[in-house]
C-alpha cells in the first residue's frame, strides 16, 4: 500500500470537503485517489487495465464485481475525482425506469455540450430484466460509460445483451495484511481518520479486527471506531475488539495466519484418511468460534476434489451435513459435523474428476469454441435437415447393451481423455465399466 502525504501532518478537525465529520470512519476515509487505494493490484497497478483507463480518460463501460468491502465503489468516487467526465451516482435499490430515463435525459444534455457521462450503477444486480434492457440505447450511442458494481456473479444477475456490452472486472477479497495497514493508517490520519484521539491499539487487536472482517474494509474500519469509543486507558486491546465485535477471539489466530493454518491442517488431516486429527483441528475450530458453515463449505469441496467418485455418496453426505446444520444449529449441530468428517476422513480418495475437469478446462481454453459434430445437433427446421444436422446420430438405446460407441467430441479432439479414474473404491467399478465400454466399441457393429 501507498502511503499518502495525508498521514505526514495533523491539520485539524475539519473533515475532507462534502464528508460530514458525522460520517462513519469508513466513508470519511475513503481513499480520494488511486495513490491512496489499497488491494486490487490485479487491476490498478502499474500498467493494469482499470489504471491505465483512469490516468487516460479511455474508460468503458465495466461491471465492478467482487464482495463487499473490497472497494468497488470506492473506484468509483475516484474515477469520479480523475475522469473529466460528467459523473452520476446512481443506486439499484432507490431508482426504477422513470429514474433511469431521468438520468438518460441529463447525459443527452451533457452530451449535446460534449461532456461525456459515466453513470455509476450501485448494486446493479438489483434491477430486473426490463430496468437493464433500458440501458441498451444508451449504452450503444455512447450517451453514457456504464459502471456496475455488483457483489453476485454478473453471469447470472445480467442480461446477457447488456453483459456483452461491458467488461467484467473481477475484485478480489482484501488480505488480512490489507486491513490492518488501512486501520494503522486510520488510527494515525488527524485529518479523517482517530488521531486527534490519540487513541492507539496492540498489534493482537489490528490482527484480530482484520481477521473478523473478512476482507471487509468498510466492517473492519466501523468496528475500529467503536473500539476507539470504547478503549480505556486510550487503547485497544483484543478484549476491546471482542466488546465492539460481541464475539470472542479465535483462539488460533493469534498470529493472523493461524487461522489458515488450522482450516489447512483440518482439510489435509481428511485428505490424508486420519480421522483422529481430522476432528481434533474440527475442536479446535469450533471451540474458537468459527463459522460453522464456512468449515462445512470446505467440507464439500473436498468431498469433490479429494474423494470424487471413489465414494460418490461422500459429497451427499456433506451436502447433507450443511442442511442438518442449517436446520439444528448448535450445538447439536457439532454431531452432525463429527459424523460428516469421520465419513470423509475414511472415504477412498481420487480427485480423478477434479484432475479431469481442469483438464478439459484447460483444453477449452487453448482450442476455443470447437463446432459441434453434425450429428449431434438438432434438426428442428427443414433447413437444418438439409445441412446435415442430426445425420448420422446414433441413438443409444437402439443398440445391445445400451451404447452405441459414437464419437460425442469435436473432430479435433476424437479420442482425447480428460478422465482417469483411480483403480480404487467406487472407481475400480468405474475403470473396469469403461474398459467393458472400449472393448464394446471396439467389435464391429
Amino acid at each position: 500500500m501507498n502511503t499518502p502525504d495525508l498521514w505526514d501532518s495533523c491539520p485539524g478537525e475539519t473533515p475532507p470537503s462534502g464528508c460530514s465529520p458525522h460520517a462513519p470512519l469508513a466513508e470519511r476515509m475513503r481513499p480520494r485517489s488511486i495513490s491512496e487505494f489499497t488491494g486490487q493490484e490485479h487491476l490498478i497497478g502499474a500498467g493494469r487495465i482499470l489504471r491505465h483507463m483512469i490516468e487516460s480518460d479511455t474508460l468503458a463501460s465495466l461491471i465492478l464485481w467482487g464482495p463487499p468491502g473490497c472497494g468497488k465503489t470506492t473506484l468509483a468516487h475516484i474515477i469520479a475525482a480523475e475522469t473529466k467526465a460528467h459523473f452520476i451516482f446512481f443506486s439499484a435499490i432507490l431508482a426504477g425506469v422513470k429514474e433511469i430515463r431521468e438520468t438518460f435525459r441529463e447525459a443527452e444534455r451533457q452530451g449535446a455540450r460534449g461532456v461525456r457521462t459515466i453513470l455509476f450503477i450501485d448494486e446493479i444486480h438489483r434491477f430486473n430484466k426490463s430496468q437493464q434492457d433500458a440501458f441498451l440505447p444508451y449504452i450503444e450511442k455512447g450517451i453514457v460509460t456504464i459502471i456496475g458494481a455488483t457483489t453476485e456473479n454478473p453471469s447470472f444477475e445480467v442480461i446477457a445483451p447488456l453483459l456483452s456490452r461491458c467488461r467484467v472486472l473481477t475484485l478480489e477479497r482484501l488480505s488480512p495484511t490489507d486491513v490492518t495497514g488501512l486501520l494503522s493508517f486510520a488510527l494515525a490520519d488527524c485529518e479523517r481518520g482517530l488521531g486527534q484521539l490519540s487513541v492507539t491499539a496492540t498489534a493482537e487487536a489490528l490482527t484480530f479486527l482484520a481477521t473478523q472482517a473478512d476482507g471487509d474494509a468498510r466492517t473492519a474500519l466501523n468496528t475500529l471506531e467503536i473500539c476507539a469509543g470504547l478503549a480505556k486507558d486510550q487503547e485497544i486491546t483484543v478484549a476491546t475488539a471482542q466488546e465492539a465485535l460481541q464475539r470472542k477471539a479465535l483462539l488460533y489466530d493469534k498470529g493472523g495466519e493461524e487461522h489458515y493454518n488450522v482450516i489447512s491442517a483440518f482439510i489435509k488431516s481428511m485428505r490424508a484418511s486420519a480421522p483422529d486429527a481430522a476432528l481434533y483441528w474440527l475442536a479446535r475450530m469450533l471451540e474458537a468460534g468459527e463459522d460453522p458453515l464456512f468449515i462445512l463449505r470446505r467440507m464439500i469441496i473436498l468431498a469433490s476434489e479429494d474423494i470424487g467418485n471413489a465414494d460418490p455418496r461422500a459429497l451427499q453426505i456433506a451436502v447433507s451435513a450443511l442442511q442438518a446444520f442449517q436446520v439444528i444449529g448448535m450445538p447439536e449441530g457439532r454431531i452432525v459435523m463429527g459424523q460428516a468428517v469421520t465419513y470423509l476422513a475414511t472415504a477412498p480418495k481420487s480427485n480423478a474428476s477434479y484432475s479431469a475437469i481442469d483438464a478439459a478446462l484447460g483444453e477449452v481454453r487453448k482450442s476455443g469454441a470447437l463446432p459441434v459434430p453434425l450429428s449431434l445437433r438438432n434438426a428442428p427446421t427443414k433447413l437444418m435437415k438439409e445441412l446435415g444436422y442430426h445425420k448420422g446420430y446414433q441413438y443409444a438405446h437402439d443398440y445391445s447393451d445400451g451404447y452405441s460407441g459414437q464419437e460425442c467430441l469435436p473432430d479435433r479432439l476424437a479420442g482425447r481423455k480428460f478422465y482417469q479414474p483411480a483403480g480404487h473404491g467406487y472407481e475400480k467399478h468405474i475403470v473396469e465399466r469403461m474398459e467393458w465400454l472400449q472393448n464394446r466399441k471396439d467389435l464391429p457393429q
